[in-house]
């Protein structure tokens, strides 16, 4: 384990250029994983990091000592910082004190929409694309299409939300998902508030693509008219719409309600 003391090493100048800007995370093709829980999901699917860092005073956390065994034992590189500078990189209030370094996670795009998925068409907002990768996970789906102006799933917001689920997924971004839906050998269904055809009414006994739009104006008008159908998740009282991330947790799970009977 080595020690940085100081805020000019230029190893922790990278450390913090990372934790603080999404611009030098999709740069250098790396990112962190703050805290006890995605740092261990982290070893038990993907394996060792290109760095762990740790809080001096996380040193004599169970949980934090436990992850650092397996890290030292993997030869992985381990550094300690004394608890104001840790705070500094450290994008969680109140967390336990410990990050990994990773590389970001690249699949190679598929030729053609085959198996179960997720479009994501500019979802902006980072807790609404973690929700919807856990939610995605958790239902059995295991590839995520962003298209350009959608949250970067790699940024701190997202990978908190999302509370793990990244590593059981493909996740494809800046994809042109237009070109992507023409190649689509199953059928993709778009959500949409003014759609006449209810969810529930939707034979879903197959894999699907599901498409699901920015917060306030949906899916675009060009991939409304690419799906093969545009669906409705039926809701009563006087609100607009249901939320996407709520949405997409509805849709998602009927899916697996249609599947598993």
């Amino acid at each position: 384990m080595k020690t940085i003391t100081s805020r000019e090493n230029p190893a922790y100048k990278e450390f913090k250029h990372l934790a603080t800007s999404s611009q030098a995370r999709r740069k250098a093709g790396r990112t962190l994983l703050d805290g006890v829980h995605l740092c261990e999901v982290y070893l038990d699917l993907r394996g060792l990091p290109q760095h762990c860092i740790v809080a001096e005073s996380a040193l004599a956390h169970p949980e934090v000592a436990a992850l650092l065994a397996r890290c030292e034992d993997g030869q992985a590189p381990v550094t300690m910082l004394p608890d104001a500078l840790y705070n500094a990189i450290s994008q969680v209030e109140n967390g336990v004190g410990i990050l990994f370094v990773i590389a970001t996670p690249q699949a190679a795009l598929p030729a053609a929409l085959s198996v179960h998925c997720v479009l994501l068409d500019n979802l902006q907002d980072p807790g609404n694309v973690g929700s919807i990768l856990r939610s995605a996970a958790a239902a059995g789906i295991t590839q995520v299409f962003c298209g350009p102006g959608t949250a970067f799933c790699w940024s701190p917001k997202v990978l908190r939300a999302a509370m793990g689920a990244h590593f059981v997924l493909d996740i494809f971004e800046n994809v042109d998902l237009a070109a992507l839906v023409q190649t689509a050998r199953i059928p993709v269904l778009a959500t949409s508030g003014y759609a006449s055809q209810s969810l529930y009414a939707t034979n879903l006994n197959q894999p699907v693509a599901w498409i699901l739009g920015h917060e306030g104006q949906g899916v675009s008008d060009e991939l409304l008219n690419l799906a093969t159908q545009r669906i409705a998740v039926p809701h009563l009282g006087q609100v607009e719409s249901l939320n996407v991330a709520a949405c997409a947790a509805v849709c998602f799970f009927e899916h697996l309600r249609q599947n598993q009977r």
